[in-house]
């Protein structure tokens, strides 16, 4: 075929009308199309993989140390399997299977399953300020003598010692307090603190700051050295500089000693193995 015999014969195609098909035709057409297609083989039970799943699931509700039984007291989380004390005179620093962060305070300690990362209830007798990792699927609970604190990812310091009054304050986010065998249940906000003693409960306010109104600098070092454990060293010349400034009393060290260097002009090395910061 020559070439204008082919332009004639693919002109005439290309303005000739498509033939029209009914809605229901085209209906009919597309379900042999899909049952041709799509069609699913049914597969045949094979008892083996049940009982394989079900061995399965056994196994790891074994592991986690939960079980289904008739007996009410079997499914109870075993708090005891972990258990970390600071018989120092220093915060001891903790990290949790969470990634949550533990600073515990002599005299005390604290104690967890196995199974934390799925179950995180912790127990604690003493005092220790709490940095929770968010985890919204897993709450965190802290249990201390009758009462229950429940968060999501928040900041928080427990103290309760045997046979003592228990008392919670919150420095970010929110917690839920319960005290055992009452129904109410207490919302903290950030700044109040929550007093359970004698069977009776309380929330007021509380500083979540401490101020140094023009003090030397070697008051901030003390401060840093107490609270921190960590020594501050000064040139001699900046020992008498005076600072005014307001630290959330939780602050994380680094950000104290970053904003010191940045208003003095100053380089700081922090040896974590002396526990010693050095300004320059």
């Amino acid at each position: 075929m020559d070439k204008e015999k082919l332009d004639e014969e693919f002109e005439k195609l290309w303005n000739e009308t498509p033939a029209s098909h009914s809605d229901k035709i085209k209906e009919a057409s597309w379900g042999k199309f899909h049952s041709k297609t799509f069609t699913r083989k049914k597969k045949k039970f094979k008892p083996w993989r049940y009982y394989a799943a079900a061995a399965v699931l056994l196994f790891v509700l074994v592991g986690t140390g939960i079980y289904f039984t008739n007996d009410s007291a079997a499914g109870a989380i075993v708090l005891s399997e972990n258990v970390i004390e600071n018989t120092t005179l220093k915060i001891k620093h903790v990290v949790l299977p969470d990634s949550s962060k533990v600073e515990l305070s002599p005299n005390s300690k604290i104690s967890y399953g196995n199974n934390f990362a799925l179950n995180r209830k912790i127990e604690i007798v003493g005092e220790a300020y709490f940095q929770v990792k968010k985890d919204k699927q897993h709450p965190f609970q802290v249990f201390c003598n009758e009462t229950t604190t429940t968060v999501l990812g928040t900041c928080f310091t427990v103290k309760g010692f045997q046979k003592k009054e228990v008392t919670v304050e919150l420095f970010e986010g929110s917690v839920q307090m319960n005290v055992k065998g009452q129904d109410q249940n207490w919302v903290l906000k950030p700044g109040q603190k929550f007093t359970y003693g004698n069977q009776t409960a309380s929330v007021a306010e509380f500083s979540r700051f401490i101020d140094f109104d023009n003090e030397k600098l070697t008051v901030v070092s003390t401060y840093i050295e107490e609270n921190y454990g960590y020594k501050v060293t000064l040139p001699k010349e900046y020992k008498d500089q005076k600072i005014t400034i307001r630290i959330n009393r939780k602050e994380d060290l680094k950000i104290i000693v970053q904003l010191i260097s940045e208003m003095y002009n100053l380089n700081f090395e922090i040896n974590e193995d002396l526990k010693q910061i050095t300004f320059q």
